[in-house]
């Protein structure tokens, strides 16, 4: 890359490393996975820089390489071997309400017994606010398949919140 694209890509990760950062952390749980799934989407984004000449689309291929490392890295065996039960890990910027710590924390460890696909979904439509159409791009899949995602989810979700789900029949 020549002077003015390094400077370019600079800018970039300047702007978006914090909330990459965030995103990372909602699919993984944890904050150095974090940084890690971070790390990869970012080198993966400037080793691909030169040929990326939609500006615009960016957040969208930062985002699916996230999310796609963070899946992947589910199924490796050793991740599912060293599955450990610990206390979710407060974001490390301000005070906060104890309420809403308590809220957020009971959030996040229900976040973590979501499968990691319907997690992915969950974090694209409801931490970074992607209509199902978006989601779908990010993941390279159908509308339909987002929208069974999405209820899956919520429904794991809600059993991991301890909510009583309504059963049919």
């Amino acid at each position: 890359m020549d002077e003015h694209e390094e400077q370019e890509f600079a800018e970039y990760f300047a702007a978006r490393r914090d909330s990459v950062r965030r995103t990372a952390y909602l699919l993984c749980g944890d904050w150095h996975r974090a940084d890690d799934l971070a790390q990869t989407a970012f080198v993966a984004l400037h080793r691909r820089w030169r040929r990326i000449r939609d500006r615009g689309a960016l957040d969208a291929y930062v985002r699916r390489t996230l999310v796609r490392a963070s899946i992947d890295e589910s199924r490796q065996p050793w991740r599912r071997e060293q599955q450990v039960e610990r206390l979710p890990e407060p974001e490390p910027v301000g005070e906060r309400l104890d309420e809403q710590v308590a809220l957020r924390a009971d959030l996040l460890a229900g976040l973590r017994e979501v499968p990691p696909k319907q997690r992915a979904v969950l974090v694209l439509r409801y931490f970074e606010g992607l209509d199902v159409a978006g989601v779908a791009k990010a993941l390279g899949c159908s509308e339909g398949n987002v929208k069974s995602q999405t209820a899956r989810g919520l429904a794991h979700l809600r059993v991991a919140l301890g909510e009583e789900v309504e059963t049919r029949g």
